[in-house]
């Protein structure tokens, strides 16, 4: 019965409605983040802006379209999670949060993203899975610090060359998009510790043993008549490869994206407490997942 109230509640459109959804927040949380994914909200509950000094803010799957201007009242805001939404565009407001370096963004109906995201010079992390783009924004090459990038299950067909200013990416998921050659400008991205390319179109594989940095390489079905040369130890998940594939390689890859999202949610000023890592994340490696949703975050709370 409680389920069904909140669902009737947040279809209409009152303050009344939506202070029952946030009844519980009247003061600032004492871990400085807010989770309201899963309420079916039409609309973001102002009151939550009042809290200046929130680090984290999750509203995933919801029915938001917009976000009012007062949410840049939350310039500490270090992670902000708005996947599985219904946003067309990126609320100009967002761009306004120069303090975000995780932003989730995937599962929504963007075909591009604003010049202003470029504003967001410490954002480290950024989601754009499971949208409408057919080509990557050239405001994403202008986001210097990122480290990871997941940008799979859109229509990719090749990716710029400005790529390569990013000298801090690491990982790049480019999984179940529309490529039919691999990326040359990841040739000239030394740094890159994973690539996933898998579920493309790609039917031939550069080497990429120069690539010092890199530890894994996912690049399973494709349409491929080599795998890719790689250096020794780096782990290869894809047809002909010498390693036995991991048992479930998308639920192997989360905890790497949930280990980052604690590290990189750190304030410098005021360290958040930050969940321990398990023993699931011992191996290097193993670490590196391909998150496909919000649902893994939840244990980060």
């Amino acid at each position: 019965m409680g389920n069904t109230i909140r669902a009737l509640v947040a279809f209409i459109p009152t303050d009344r409605c939506q202070n029952y959804v946030v009844r519980d927040l009247r003061e600032m949380p004492l871990d400085r983040m807010v989770d309201l994914s899963g309420n079916r909200l039409r609309r973001f509950p102002v009151h939550v802006c009042s809290f200046q000094a929130l680090v984290k803010l999750y509203l995933s799957d919801n029915h938001l379209d917009s976000l009012p201007p007062e949410l840049g009242q939350l310039q500490n805001l270090q992670i902000l999670a708005l996947d599985f939404n219904d946003f067309k565009a990126l609320p100009q407001v967002v761009c306004t949060l120069k303090q975000l370096c995780i932003l989730y963004l995937g599962n929504n109906k963007l075909c591009d993203l604003p010049r202003e995201l470029s504003l967001l010079q410490n954002l480290r992390t950024l989601w754009v899975e499971a949208n409408y783009l057919a080509q990557l924004p050239d405001v994403v090459c202008e986001l210097r610090l990122l480290k990871t990038l997941h940008a799979g299950s859109n229509a990719l067909r090749l990716l710029p060359g400005q790529l390569q200013r990013l000298r801090e990416l690491r990982t790049i998921w480019l999984s179940g998009n529309l490529l039919t050659d691999f990326p040359t400008v990841l040739l000239h991205m030394p740094s890159l510790e994973v690539i996933d390319v898998d579920w493309n179109s790609i039917r031939y594989f550069p080497s990429l043993a120069h690539l010092s940095s890199l530890k894994l390489v996912i690049y399973d079905h494709n349409p491929c008549r080599n795998a890719p040369k790689v250096a020794k130890g780096v782990r290869r998940v894809g047809r002909w490869a010498e390693e036995t594939p991991e048992p479930d390689p998308r639920k192997a890859r989360r905890y790497a994206l949930a280990r980052e999202e604690s590290q990189e949610a750190q304030a410098p000023a005021q360290p958040l407490p930050l969940p321990p890592t398990s023993s699931r994340g011992a191996s290097v490696v193993g670490q590196y997942q391909r998150p496909n949703s919000s649902i893994f975050r939840t244990h980060l709370h």
